[in-house]
């Protein structure tokens, strides 16, 4: 069983952040058909899924028969987002059995143009009206001084919201904090996206792919992690392979024992930046 699949219904977004780099992959969105024919096959491996890899979810615009089918085969969701279209989405994601968790990527305003007040004031408004889900506030920009200095007036705007105080301390003290029950905000360094162009950054750790997660691109592609944002470890077709099949090959029996062994042969992988800062958070 893996902890989470991760399954990315569109890899287009309304957004385009540095932090996260474009794919090069042909752009879609994952039909409502395609959507079922995976859960068929993955629903008795997982009982999570997270509704991206790259993309904005809330794009989908048959977001609610895929959340239907979650709730079909007793499936969670948890769903990460730039929040810019929380309010159109709100009545599907308040009406689902399925969504477990939101995790709302609010360091997008620090680079984007949108109205920092209005953007904020729709998420803790809708915030408000999600009661059964799990909430992540997330900043995970951490780079550069004028970036910290958006993430403080967001954190004061926090702070005023939900009548708190030294919020900005704690976190300094604690890159998790609970707001409130169900409700809670994470800051973080920004992580360097792997990338097969770049030049190795590690050769040993301790990755999780294969063991607690995989994940399955828009066209069907099962790839061994969320990071792997062109496709790069290509490990079969989900729409033409059983996952008994694709799990059982030779090239992901390999993988998975290299990762076991705490040995990194993927080129793609020793450009991991955020296997870097885990191995880092460890030491």
């Amino acid at each position: 069983m893996f902890k989470k699949i991760y399954i990315e219904i569109t890899n287009m977004c309304n957004l385009k952040c540095k932090f996260c780099p474009d794919t090069s992959r042909k752009k879609e969105f994952m039909t409502v058909e395609s959507f079922e024919n995976i859960i068929r096959k993955i629903h008795n491996h997982t009982n999570l899924v997270y509704l991206h890899v790259k993309g904005e979810p809330l794009l989908h615009n048959n977001l609610e028969e895929i959340l239907k089918i979650l709730e079909k085969y007793n499936l969670k969701a948890n769903i990460t987002t730039n929040g810019t279209l929380i309010k159109d989405k709100l009545e599907i994601l308040k009406n689902s059995k399925a969504v477990r968790q939101i995790n709302f990527s609010i360091h997008s305003i620090t680079q984007n143009t949108i109205e920092n007040e209005k953007y904020l004031k729709n998420i803790f408004e809708s915030v408000e009206q999600l009661k059964d889900a799990i909430i992540s506030y997330r900043l995970w920009n951490l780079t550069t001084i004028k970036e910290n200095e958006i993430n403080n007036n967001i954190i004061k705007t926090i702070e005023t919201c939900y009548n708190l105080v030294e919020l900005k301390q704690k976190l300094t003290e604690n890159d998790f904090i609970k707001i409130k029950d169900n409700l809670f905000i994470n800051q973080d360094i920004e992580f360097t996206w792997p990338d097969i162009k770049k030049e190795p950054i590690i050769e040993n750790g301790r990755c999780l792919a294969l063991k607690d997660q995989i994940a399955i691109l828009v066209d069907g592609t099962v790839v061994p992690c969320c990071l792997d944002n062109n496709g790069d470890i290509p490990l079969g077709n989900i729409l033409e392979h059983t996952l008994e099949e694709i799990l059982d090959n030779k090239k992901t029996a390999q993988i998975r024992k290299n990762f076991e062994n705490r040995v990194i042969t993927c080129k793609l992988c020793k450009t991991c930046g955020f296997l870097k800062r885990l191995e880092e958070k460890r030491k």
